[in-house]
């Protein structure tokens, strides 16, 4: 185990208990729809989402929370294997699958507990607003973006 990618497990702890102590001082101080601006641009506003990314499906007649809840049991299931699988050099890609696990898991937390995602950053320009989301889906973001920086550079390093 020494040599195992599973150390980096602790930044999907990190995530997930940011994630979810995000989601409780926001559901503890905001209403539903309720909005704060905090600066230009951005505001944080309280909203639940039934759906996946981007609101996704949401108003489905409530088969989505378990469909995304089983699809986030197996893909964190199967990154945990790709993050044990891989060898010790491949850090940025640990990190990566590490923020998309971590992401993955604050929100399925949310989708049992709930049956909806806590969402409460609202990002905007003008009267356009993209979709609320949270630290959880930050942080798949950023996994994904990384993952794919990392799949250039080991192309780059084969060529």
């Amino acid at each position: 185990m020494s040599n195992s990618m599973l150390k980096w497990l602790w930044v999907s702890g990190l995530v997930i208990v940011l994630d979810q102590l995000s989601k409780w001082v926001m559901a503890s101080w905001l209403s539903l729809y309720e909005t704060v601006p905090v600066i230009p641009s951005i505001n944080l506003t309280m909203a639940h989402n039934t759906g996946a990314a981007f609101s996704f499906l949401a108003q489905e007649g409530g088969w989505q929370r378990w469909f995304f809840t089983s699809l986030a049991i197996v893909i964190s299931t199967v990154l945990v294997i790709w993050l044990k699988k891989l060898k010790s050099d491949a850090r940025l890609e640990a990190l990566s699958l590490s923020l998309i696990i971590g992401g993955a898991i604050g929100n399925l937390i949310d989708r049992i507990y709930f049956g909806y995602v806590i969402d409460f950053i609202d990002v905007y320009y003008g009267t356009y607003h993209w979709p609320a989301f949270n630290v959880a889906d930050s942080a798949i973001c950023i996994g994904a973006v990384l993952l794919i920086v990392d799949s250039f550079r080991t192309e780059s390093k084969q060529a």
